[in-house]
């Protein structure tokens, strides 16, 4: 007999049913749920925030907690339905009364897409839109939807969840599927995942499908991430304590050849060094931090905590080179330039 597999992922699976499930949104949440409770709906709404911070489900619940049903809930995405036509077809259905709800509404993901010619033909249904029409605009760049649109709606933005809450998250949702998650698993998920649900829960899907014993170790995250192992990591923090620079650039040419991705790797250096710095001028912390990583990361992190030869000036350089990478032409550059910025320092 053949075991039926599930297709579902995590993030559909574990989406938010209602506003008490949506974490790290409460200025958006608690605002809208006060609006419901005292019948002040909005006719638009403009949710802005990064990928994977929770628009669309936080669209959703709002249409739910309205009553509005699967028959009168329109969802549209401007990437791939970005035209003037799309949004006079849109136009032409909004003043049809409800099937079977109080409202008719509509979900506008990626609206910062539609084409100039399709943001002046929905202004006219902004500005007079029928009683029974709610619209809600979702959009990772605010600043490409036009003033007018803008003043139009009630503008939420959605922030980036910090790592705590995402780490949370991840360990939540694997005790849900079974599994148990080291701490320090669970903190590189969400230091990779960026600020996103939606890619916190897909490494953690892809993790899940590759252990053998329930536990999630940080190993595991790095195999299916592609993350640097935490031994290289390790070599280039010490290399840049010694001002080694022919070690460290050694270990970045090994992650290279790896395939590992510089960013990734400057983020974990960055990280690293953030916790062994803390650690030096806020001692009351360093049991606190120690629990974010490894054992032995932990250990070289107390000891590298003690080295005076390992101060702000590294991170600065590191962040630095973080922000360049974007434009670099060669990734890794300069990250190399700044090991031999660090390691020239005297």
């Amino acid at each position: 007999m053949v075991k039926e597999v599930r297709h579902s992922t995590l993030y559909r699976q574990y989406r938010p049913q209602d506003f008490d499930e949506v974490r790290g949104q409460e200025q958006v949440t608690g605002v809208i749920e006060k609006a419901i409770k005292n019948g002040k709906i909005a006719h638009a709404y403009l949710f802005c925030g990064s990928r994977g911070t929770g628009k669309t489900s936080v669209a959703r619940i709002l249409a739910r907690r309205l009553d509005v049903s699967e028959k009168d809930l329109y969802e549209m995405d401007a990437a791939s339905n970005r035209g003037i036509d799309d949004i006079r077809e849109l136009r032409e259905g909004v003043y049809a009364m409800p099937f079977e709800s109080p409202y008719k509404l509509y979900i506008i993901d990626e609206a910062h897409m539609l084409t100039k010619d399709a943001w002046n033909a929905f202004l006219k249904t902004l500005e007079e839109p029928p009683a029974h029409a709610i619209f809600i605009l979702a959009t990772t760049e605010r600043d490409k939807v036009p003033d007018t649109i803008q003043s139009r709606c009630e503008i939420y933005t959605f922030k980036q969840p910090t790592r705590d809450v995402l780490a949370q998250i991840v360990t939540d949702v694997a005790k849900k599927e079974g599994y148990s998650v080291e701490r320090s698993a669970a903190d590189l998920v969400a230091l990779l995942a960026e600020g996103s649900f939606r890619d916190a829960l897909s490494i953690l899907q892809k993790v899940l499908a590759i252990s053998t014993n329930k536990k999630i170790e940080v190993e595991e995250v790095e195999a299916v991430s592609g993350a640097p192992r935490g031994e290289l990591i390790r070599q280039l923090l010490s290399a840049l304590a010694k001002k080694d620079a022919s070690s460290a650039l050694a270990a970045i040419q090994s992650t290279l050849h790896d395939n590992m991705d510089a960013r990734t790797l400057t983020k974990l250096l960055i990280h690293r060094m953030r916790i062994i710095l803390l650690m030096r001028y806020a001692p009351d912390l360093a049991d606190e931090l120690a629990h974010e990583l490894s054992e032995a990361d932990a250990a070289l992190a107390k000891e590298l905590s003690k080295e005076a030869s390992v101060n702000s000036e590294i991170l600065r350089a590191l962040l630095e080179a973080y922000g360049r990478m974007a434009y670099a032409a060669v990734p890794h550059l300069p990250l190399e330039l700044a090991v031999i910025e660090i390691c020239g320092t005297k």
